[in-house]
């Protein structure tokens, strides 16, 4: 697990949606975990609530950094299998668009998965992948 290709999820399908139900964050954003084709991105459909800008309008930037912080903690619920939820230990953000006011996606690529510290990118997009956001390094505390 330490070659820095994020392993496959082990969480079944059908468990996505319980895994938001311990998250009460997750659940006020409306963060929304997805499987397709095997790969694993999480969804945070556009709601007015989430608006950080008026003028633009475009989502607030601590909303996208809680949400791209969360992903990484969820990522790891579902490639891990440990039940207990792994603890920030930092969080870098590096904003470079403005996120308008529609939906975003996020994906996770684990860099570094040992058997107390792990190492996941994220990468937070509207349009496309090619077109990031906002992209973050997350160093985690694995129990």
């Amino acid at each position: 697990m330490n070659n820095g290709v994020s392993p496959d999820p082990i969480i079944e399908p059908s468990m996505l949606d319980a895994l938001m139900d311990h998250s009460p964050y997750a659940q006020l954003i409306g963060m929304q975990p997805k499987l397709e084709n095997g790969e694993l991105f999480f969804l945070l459909p556009f709601q007015p609530h989430n608006i950080g800008n008026d003028q633009l309008p475009a989502l607030h930037g601590g909303l996208i950094g809680g949400f791209m912080e969360m992903a990484a903690l969820m990522h790891m619920l579902c490639i891990r299998e440990s039940n207990n939820v792994p603890r920030t230990i930092d969080f870098s953000i590096d904003y470079l668009r403005p996120g308008l006011a529609k939906d975003m996606r996020c994906s996770c690529s684990v860099t570094k998965h040992g058997k107390q510290v792990a190492n996941v990118q994220i990468t937070a997009w509207q349009e496309s992948p090619d077109k990031p956001v906002a992209v973050a390094r997350a160093h985690l505390l694995l129990d």
